[in-house]
C-alpha cells in the first residue's frame, strides 16, 4: 500500500477509533443540549447588553447570523421563539435574570470546551473558575461581535447608498457588497472554530494543526445541513412521532449531527497530529517526538549488561 494511502488510513482508524472509545457520541449529545439550552440565554443576555451599547438592532443580526446557515425548516421554528423571546420587556442591564443568562450561555461553551479536550486527548489543568471566566469571556466577546455587526448593518447600507449616488458605475460591485451577510456568517464560522480549536481546548496548538479539522467541519456542516434538510421534506415525519414536540427534536437531532461533526474534527487533527502528518508533508524537523526507552543508544557497557541478562 502506498505511504499516502497508509497514512490516510491510520489517521482515519484511529480518530474514529478513538470518537467511539471515548464516547464521542455521548459527548455529541452533551454538546447538543448545552447548546439548544445556551442560545436563547445567549440572545437574553446580549440584547440586554447591546440595548446599553445602542446597538438596537443586535436581535434581528444574531438571530440572521446564528440561523441563515441553517435549512429554513429547522431553523424557522426556533427563530420566531427566539423573536417572541426577545420582544419581552425586562428590566435594567444589570438585573439578576440577565445575569443568570450570560452564566447559563457560557454553559454552552464549557461543553465545547469538555468535548475538545477529549478528542485532542488532553487533561485539563487549568482552574475550574479560570474556565469558567473564561467561558463568561467568549460569551462576552460574542455578543460585542454582534453588536459591532448589528451597528455596520445600519451604517454600511446609508453609505453604500450615498456612495451609489455619486458612484453609480460601481452598483454591480456594490450590489455585492449588500449581499455580505452570507459572507460575514462563513468568516464568523471559520474564525470561532479557529478560535475554539486554538485557545478553548487545554494544551497547545498550532495554527496549521487545527486548519485541516476546521475545514473538514465547515464542509461536512454545508453536506450535512442539505441531506438532513433533504430528509425532513422527503421522508421524516416527526410530527406523527414527537407531537408538539417535533420542532425541538427536530433542531435537538440537527444540533446532535452538527456536534459530532464538530468533535470528529478535532478528532481528525488529533490523530494528524499523532502521526506528525503536516512534518511528513513540510519535512519540519524541529518538533522531532522524544526518543522512547527502547530507542535510545545504549553504551556498550549497558548493552553487554543487557545481553548478560537476557542469556
Amino acid at each position: 500500500m502506498p505511504t499516502g494511502l497508509r497514512t490516510t488510513y491510520k489517521v482515519i482508524y484511529d480518530a474514529v477509533f478513538h470518537f467511539i472509545e471515548d464516547d464521542g457520541f455521548a459527548m455529541a449529545s452533551h454538546v447538543a443540549l448545552s447548546t439548544l439550552l445556551a442560545v436563547f440565554p445567549f440572545l437574553i443576555f446580549g440584547t440586554a447588553l447591546a440595548s446599553f451599547l445602542g446597538a438596537s438592532q443586535f436581535s434581528s443580526t444574531a438571530v440572521h447570523l446564528i440561523f441563515d446557515t441553517w435549512p429554513e425548516a429547522i431553523a424557522k421554528p426556533v427563530a420566531d421563539q427566539v423573536v417572541q423571546v426577545l420582544t419581552i420587556p425586562r428590566g435594567g442591564l444589570l438585573t439578576i435574570s440577565v445575569l443568570a443568562a450570560a452564566y447559563f450561555a457560557s454553559n454552552g461553551v464549557e461543553a465545547l470546551r469538555i468535548s475538545l479536550n477529549r478528542a485532542y486527548r488532553v487533561p485539563e489543568t487549568r482552574p475550574w473558575y479560570f474556565n469558567r471566566l473564561a467561558s463568561l469571556g467568549y460569551v462576552l466577546i460574542a455578543v460585542l461581535i454582534f453588536a459591532i455587526l448589528s451597528i455596520l448593518l445600519v451604517a454600511v447600507p446609508l453609505a453604500l447608498n450615498y456612495t451609489r449616488q455619486w458612484l453609480p458605475k460601481l452598483a454591480d460591485i456594490l450590489d455585492i457588497v449588500f449581499s455580505w451577510r452570507i459572507y460575514g456568517t462563513i468568516f464568523l464560522l471559520l474564525a470561532g472554530l479557529m478560535i475554539l480549536h486554538l485557545w478553548l481546548a487545554a494544551g497547545r496548538r498550532r495554527l496549521l494543526d487545527v486548519i485541516p479539522g476546521v475545514l473538514l467541519t465547515l464542509i461536512c456542516w454545508s453536506i450535512g445541513a442539505l441531506l438532513f434538510a433533504y430528509y425532513l421534506s422527503t421522508f421524516a415525519n416527526y410530527t406523527a412521532t414527537y407531537a408538539g414536540l417535533a420542532s425541538v427534536m427536530i433542531v435537538l437531532i440537527f444540533l446532535y449531527m452538527l456536534a459530532v461533526i464538530f468533535i470528529m474534527g478535532a478528532e481528525i487533527n488529533a490523530a494528524l497530529m499523532k502521526f506528525r502528518v503536516r512534518r511528513m508533508l513540510f519535512g519540519k524537523t524541529g518538533d522531532r517526538p522524544a526518543e522512547t526507552p527502547s530507542e535510545k543508544t545504549l553504551p556498550a557497557s549497558e548493552t553487554d549488561t543487557a545481553a548478560k541478562l537476557h542469556r
